[in-house]
């Protein structure tokens, strides 16, 4: 069955001989370019285009009567162990199109050894960028997974180039432009390449302002400050803004038509000509929590590209001062006297006065954010809030599901002001992992063993804390694994409020008699599903869902409980059972290679702050703040004597009949 895929969909594949056919309706070129495990590109070597159309695992292909656009023909088993992405790159040729928002979205068709289709995407949404990484294949735990990336970039290959990692980025994306064939559109003729190149830079292939002129600076897509539609490419990145298309919010596992956000109406702007005062709520989706989690995700992705920009202007202006530092020293005639210190000078003054132009449209986007911040936070529900939101004060048991849970904050070191609600939507796909091992840096730098191991299991409760009392009554069930009694303390605000299903598991019996009963639910759900026979489940089953925290593993667990904790980790979610996996990976060695899937499997996050967390769109590090409630615990028990009223009443009377 064909999968139609949107923007940050990911798909488990097949197979692993792939191909891969594109379409434009504009001329392009088809580049894909081979990272490793953060997406960074080494060199030149590592980039596929006509010039150099055949890497190990990639081969590139132009048009053919069965194949009216590039075709990228990949054997995932044969790449290069070294290599864990490789990215599809369309690309805009001089001479056409401003962006691919002026023509009709291109789309990419993933196909199977056999021609049947595996997976479709269509590029929509785009603007002004004229370079877009279509698709991504990435290894996921020890297999290959394929993912609709769809992120563009206004300042095209340079700043694609630039982004992966690859230096002298300008010099590559000019090599791979001038090597480009003839490309006919989708439905249109063919155009010649050369004679497009010729129309931006000359006949003779050099740029207009000479061999030593500057490529423009990376600017991604999204990013407020970037060129609008039509507009040449900026060498300033601080530019006066132009407009961009907004981000999509909308849903990605949402099929057909999702309403637009409600029109907030007239709002004053903070000042004449100033960006619109921000509203909270102002995205797509079918309810005001689910708008609220959009906007949330679309300032995460406009920090991220803002960041991305400031991050590429600045490199962009320290590598135009070394070079021409480099022109000053390379003749041994003007390396002294007044004229090499005025040539100095200058090259400080430009570099000082882009980085400073640079930092001033980034505060201004940050600051946007801020605003947009101030208002959003307060209107989030208890599930998406922070401890401290005044939302907690009247909270009471909702009557549905919350959309997603929140586990803490993110930052980035250029505005650690700047705190972005990390959300991960429900029900968890994947277990949780909160690492209780020692860091080398921060503040869990200065926290011995002991401390460590409390922090990550008060944190651990937190976020059992924060289901319970953001689920309805009775359909949210905790269980505790804590064979050496170790956890006793952390664990006391569940137990002292009686919100567990049983006391917490201890020693080698305990840690299996509770694993043993959660197996069991799963293979009693999972027969029942599959044999369409759910009427038929055991009276005195729990048909709640299941949150397992288990402390301080491995400790108490034998290989039999070690594979029942496996096949938790993977059976679970399906069957309504999720984990909280407290450990130090460290104290697992002695299990060899055989525990790495289940860490995989595993959503890290730490008790401390810990910048080991990546965004989907550029990869950036993000500092992680987990979510905790303030000192002395009062907020933490209100909610837990809240969840444990609704479990003595586990479902709610029915309404009087009306007179």
């Amino acid at each position: 069955m064909t999968v139609e895929l949107v923007r940050g969909q990911n798909l488990a594949l097949p197979h692993s001989r792939l191909a891969v056919g594109l379409t434009a309706a504009a001329p392009v070129v088809a580049v894909a370019t081979l990272g490793d495990e953060r997406g960074a590109v080494g060199d030149a070597a590592s980039v596929l285009h006509p010039g150099a159309p055949a890497l190990p695992g990639v081969e590139l292909s132009g048009p053919s009567a069965a194949a009216p656009g590039p075709r990228f023909a990949v054997d995932l088993a044969v790449l290069p162990e070294t290599v864990h992405r490789v990215a599809v790159v369309l690309a805009l040729l001089p001479g056409g199109p401003a962006g691919f928002g002026a023509v009709r979205a291109s789309s990419a068709a993933v196909t199977g050894p056999d021609g049947a289709l595996v997976a479709r995407y269509a590029l929509a949404g785009l603007g002004a960028e004229s370079a877009v990484v279509a698709l991504e294949f990435y290894r996921r735990q020890g297999g290959w997974k394929l993912r609709a990336v769809g992120q563009g970039y206004a300042g095209g290959l340079p700043a694609l180039f630039a982004d992966q990692g690859l230096t002298g980025a300008a010099a590559l994306a000019f090599a791979v432009l001038a090597a480009a064939p003839l490309v006919p559109p989708a439905g249109g003729p063919a155009v010649s390449v050369g004679a497009a190149a010729g129309a931006a830079t000359g006949t003779d292939g050099r740029s207009p302002a000479g061999p030593g002129a500057e490529a423009a600076p990376p600017v991604p897509s999204g990013h407020p400050a970037g060129p609008g539609p039509g507009a040449p490419l900026q060498e300033d990145p601080a530019g006066p803004p132009a407009p961009v298309g907004r981000v999509d919010y909308t849903h990605p596992g949402r099929r057909g038509a999702v309403p637009a956000a409600p029109a907030p109406g007239p709002v004053p702007s903070g000042d004449a000509g100033g960006p619109a005062a921000p509203v909270a709520g102002d995205a797509t989706g079918w309810t005001l929590e689910e708008r609220l989690h959009n906007q949330v995700w679309g300032m995460f992705e406009d920090l991220a590209r803002s960041t991305a920009a400031y991050r590429s202007a600045v490199e962009f202006a320290e590598s135009r001062r070394e070079q021409e530092l480099d022109r000053v020293l390379s003749d041994p005639r003007g390396r002294t006297g007044p004229a090499a210190d005025a040539a100095r000078a200058a090259a400080r003054d430009r570099h000082d006065e882009l980085t400073g132009r640079a930092r001033e449209a980034y505060d201004r986007d940050v600051a946007q954010l801020l605003a947009e911040a101030a208002v959003v936070e307060p209107a989030l529900p208890a599930a998406l809030a922070a401890w401290e939101s005044p939302v907690w004060d009247g909270h009471r048991l909702p009557g549905q599901a919350p959309l997603a849970v929140r586990l803490g904050d993110l930052h980035l070191p250029e505005r650690p002001d700047l705190r972005i609600p990390m959300l991960v939507r429900l029900p968890l796909e994947r277990g949780l992992w909160v690492d209780a091992g020692r860091s080398a840096s921060g503040i869990a730098a200065l926290l011995d063993a002991d401390q460590t191991r409390r922090a990550a299991l008060d944190t651990a409760v937190a976020v059992a804390a924060r289901l319970l009392a953001t689920h309805p009554a009775g359909t949210f069930t905790v269980h505790a694994v804590d064979a050496a009694g170790a956890g006793a303390a952390a664990l006391a605000p569940l137990t002292g409020a009686g919100v567990l299903a049983g006391p917490p598991g201890a020693g080698a019996g305990g840690v299996a008699a509770v694993l043993g009963r959660l197996v069991r639910r799963v293979e009693l759900v999972r027969m029942a599903v599959s044999g369409g026979a759910t009427d038929a489940l055991p009276p005195d089953l729990d048909t709640a869902e299941q949150l397992l925290i288990v402390h301080d593993f491995p400790h108490g667990f034998d290989d039999r409980a070690v594979t029942w904790l496996r096949y938790l980790a993977e059976e679970g979610p399906e069957a309504g059972v999720y984990l909280v996996l407290v450990a130090d990976r460290a104290d697992a060695r002695g299990y060899g290679p055989v525990l790495d899937p289940l860490w995989r499997s595993l959503l890290r996050i730490t008790p401390a702050p810990d910048d080991h967390l990546a965004d989907p769109w550029v990869q950036h590090a993000w500092t992680f703040q987990p979510a905790l409630p303030p000192a002395g615990g009062a907020v933490l028990r209100r909610a837990l004597a809240l969840a444990a009223a609704g479990r003595r009443r586990p479902f709610p009377a029915p309404p009087a009949e009306p007179a």
